[in-house]
């Protein structure tokens, strides 16, 4: 031994062992990270609730007292569009209303509400009760025009009181907003309006109005303005765009009308990664061939998989990936376990290793649909002989899935294509207790299951996702920036194979798409730092301490007391101090975002805030 000792000490090249065990090592590990040798699940941030403890938002809303007046009118084709979009809105602020037709339903008492919103273009109907509604905002009322007014007899009783100097009877095109950077995340730069129109009233607002919002830049037509009059305050929306993308927009708005604005948010971030693991993504090749030369499973493992973690180190992302185990098109109900797993085991330990998570996507691509549901032309999909096969090809899933990484908790179900029948998801609900989520899509599409955020009766929580893909266009960087001032939360998804993919930007080349993932990422960094990574389970367990809390404010010249009902452990909420500014807390902390706006995490059902003026 002695001897052999003494020779490597003499060894003239001995340097050479040293780095050979160097990289033995490193082979050893890298081995392991992809093997998932000795592989043991992460403690996840945020845990699921037990069962038991879960309130839902329509459990928690009969406890709400109602203090927003929302004026409707049934013959006013805007009026009735908005509504549903507002009254979810409201639910998820936690603020209770009523709701009142004018074209049929005599006003109440205006004193009797906190705030007022009217959804109303043509003031008509109220008559001389505009000025009524002016005189209570006078004496410390709240109102809110929620919907771009339509100049006539009514409109000019009170438009001077709305802070406006002189007005046309022509609308402005919208087809960009600039946000000012203290009025809401994501502000002082201009964002594109898809489709934009003539939507916003032509106005010259006095030195009294401030504005949050214009048509393109800083120097265009009023969009978003607030304006004291008397003791109160009123808030004029008038970019004319209500809708699921833009609820965020009003919400931040809403905000504005009393000396303090507080409301629940999520607080969370989620990338998907659709059909991952999977077999190699099928379709055409040739942009990756005209840019890189290789083969598709080539260009996935060496530049594609490497360039998605790249993205995720940079940015904090922990990956959600959900499995198909095969693309066959069998809905017979007869299923076969894939024995070729060295891609799943692959890639799927590689992505547990860096923080992420696995869910379940399905045994092969075909939505959980019966026959009673026709695709026509817009799905090249089959449907399910019957409920039994469906439940025999998502049982081989879950035990394929099992078999790849033991010991690894999955719990999140993402529908092929977004698609899930009822049948398919009665199924998900009785026979398998293990899936806890489902995450589709937010927007209403052919054939897509459409969710809020939110905890269903039987306890799955919904999630859905916001936007997708490497393009990221207008309308969804728009819906980002809504739901970011919404509900403080970022879904996105993309699939492996959208860069073989004319329709999903395959032609522009992955560099393109990449630098495209790039840049939404560092926006979303840029706007919000304090948004939390999550992965999809984490995002739901947020979800659930978001769906049944409540929030009662007292406000006073010294604090700001809120009470909160159905807290579990943390919670956080959205706090803008319209008047003075906060000091200590207890029961919490706060982090300042943007303006008056800041970021409670409460551990208390009894927060206090102090507040200088």
């Amino acid at each position: 031994m002695a001897g052999c000792i003494k020779a490597i000490r003499e060894f003239r090249f001995k340097w050479m062992i040293i780095v050979l065990f160097i990289f033995l090592m490193m082979g050893a590990v890298l081995y392991a990270e992809r093997s998932g040798i000795r592989y043991q699940e992460m403690a996840r941030q945020i845990s699921y609730m037990e069962p038991e403890r879960v309130v839902t938002e329509k459990e928690a809303v009969k406890t709400w007292k109602t203090t927003c007046l929302v004026l409707t009118d049934s013959t006013q084709e805007a009026s009735m569009q908005a509504l549903p979009e507002f009254e979810r809105m409201f639910m998820d602020m936690r603020v209770g209303i009523e709701v009142v037709d004018v074209s049929s339903q005599a006003l109440p008492d205006f004193s009797a509400y906190e705030t007022v919103v009217v959804l109303l273009t043509d003031l008509s109907p109220l008559k001389e009760e505009v000025l009524a509604l002016a005189s209570w905002v006078e004496q410390g009322g709240s109102a809110m025009f929620a919907l771009t007014l339509q100049k006539n007899t009514y409109v000019s009783l009170i438009e001077q009181k709305l802070g406006i100097l002189s007005s046309g009877y022509d609308n402005v095109l919208v087809n960009s907003i600039y946000f000012e950077p203290d009025f809401l995340l994501g502000g002082g730069v201009s964002y594109d309006v898809t489709d934009g129109y003539d939507s916003a009233w032509e106005v010259e607002l006095g030195e009294q109005a401030n504005v949050c919002a214009r048509v393109k830049d800083a120097a265009g037509t009023p969009l978003i303005w607030e304006t004291d009059y008397g003791k109160g305050k009123f808030v004029v929306d008038n970019f004319g765009l209500c809708e699921k993308a833009t609820r965020g927009l009003f919400a931040a708005s809403y905000s504005l009308l009393t000396d303090v604005g507080v409301y629940p948010v999520i607080n969370g971030s989620v990338f998907y990664l659709d059909d991952f693991p999977s077999p190699v993504p099928s379709g055409d090749g040739k942009y990756v061939k005209r840019d890189y030369g290789t083969s598709i499973q080539d260009f996935y493992t060496n530049i594609w998989w490497p360039d998605m973690l790249a993205l995720a180190d940079e940015h904090g992302v922990r990956y959600t990936g959900v499995i198909i185990e095969n693309y066959e098109d069998d809905t017979d109900g007869t299923v076969k376990t894939t024995t070729d797993t060295e891609r799943f085991q692959y890639f799927g330990n590689m992505l547990l290793h860096r923080g992420g998570e696995l869910g379940y996507h399905g045994y092969n691509h075909q939505p959980l649909s019966l026959s009673d549901t026709d695709y026509g032309d817009v799905l090249p999909y089959k449907t399910w002989d019957s409920v039994d096969a469906m439940d025999r090809a998502v049982t081989e899933l879950i035990s394929f899935e099992t078999e790849m990484f033991p010991g690894t908790t999955m719990s999140v179900y993402v529908p092929p294509s977004n698609v899930l029948s009822e049948e398919g998801r009665a199924l998900l609900a009785s026979k398998y207790p293990q899936i806890r989520t489902i995450a589709s899509n937010y927007f209403p599409g052919e054939f897509a299951y459409v969710q809020e955020f939110e905890v269903a009766d039987d306890g799955i929580v919904e999630q859905p996702r916001i936007i997708s893909g490497c393009i990221i266009d207008s309308y969804m960087q728009m819906a980002a920036l809504s739901e970011l001032n919404m509900h403080f939360v970022n879904t996105h998804f993309m699939h492996p194979d959208d860069l073989l993919d004319e329709d999903r930007g395959a032609a522009r080349g992955w560099e393109t798409l990449k630098n495209r993932l790039d840049e939404y990422m560092t926006w979303l960094d840029t706007s919000a730092p304090s948004l939390r990574n999550l992965t999809g389970s984490e995002l739901s367990g947020a979800i659930q301490r978001y769906g049944g809390l409540t929030v009662e404010k007292k406000i006073t010249d010294q604090e700001i007391r809120l009470q909160l009902g159905n807290l579990y452990d943390t919670a956080y909420l959205f706090v803008r101090v319209n008047e003075g500014t906060p000091g200590d807390v207890t029961g919490g902390s706060l982090t300042h975002l943007t303006g008056k706006l800041y970021l409670l995490c409460a551990d208390s059902p009894e927060v206090v805030i102090q507040v200088e003026k």
